[in-house]
């Protein structure tokens, strides 16, 4: 913000400078005496390409040290929720495997790793993917309604009551709680 004003204060002393320049029959002062008197409008007025190079390089040095490590994060997460969107599951473990590679932290990305392993039947791949996104946040609403899910197709009712009861906890009136508590029903 105060970039933005000192910018301002100085386009507003440019401005300035054709008043400087213009003859003025009330005045005595010559062209160098106003040029001197004027003199700090000048310098500002050339120190602004200076500054504005000076803040271009900064900006473009520090899109370089960091945009293509998050772009690719962002790119093989956008891949892998595409890859799921079309029930392309192999392609969507492929993507997350790499995303949680380059950000093992991720519990979103653990959850949908999980969620397309469950759905090539790969249930052991998938409830080590939930368990990752659980102990990064025990109270992932979609790693806890996934897992159910897996919990209840590997015939392991009771497990799937405990993750009902933790969503129930969280947030009785959500979607995934609601979800889970359909599919619990429907098995009995």
């Amino acid at each position: 913000m105060l970039f933005l004003l000192s910018i301002a204060s100085v386009f507003q002393r440019v401005l300035v400078v054709p008043n400087m320049l213009s003859f003025s029959a009330k005045h005595s002062t010559t062209f160098y005496e106003n040029f001197y008197m004027h003199a700090k409008t000048f310098r500002h007025f050339l120190v602004v390409p200076f500054l504005a190079l000076a803040l271009v390089s900064a900006a473009h040095a520090a899109d370089m040290q960091t945009t293509p490590v998050e772009n690719a994060q962002v790119d093989d997460f956008t891949a892998g929720k595409e890859a799921i969107d079309g029930k392309h599951w192999a392609t969507a473990v492929v993507s997350f495997n790499k995303v949680v590679a380059k950000n093992p932290k991720n519990a979103d990305a653990y959850n949908y790793l999980g969620y397309a392993n469950r759905w090539l039947g790969k249930y052991d791949a998938a409830f080590a993917a939930y368990g990752k996104a659980l102990a990064i946040d025990p109270n992932h609403l979609g790693a806890l309604e996934y897992s159910g899910i897996a919990y209840l197709k590997t015939g392991q009712k009771k497990q799937a009551q405990v993750q009902l009861a933790k969503l129930r906890a969280l947030c009785a009136n959500c979607s995934e709680t609601a979800d889970l508590a359909k599919a619990v029903t429907a098995t009995q």
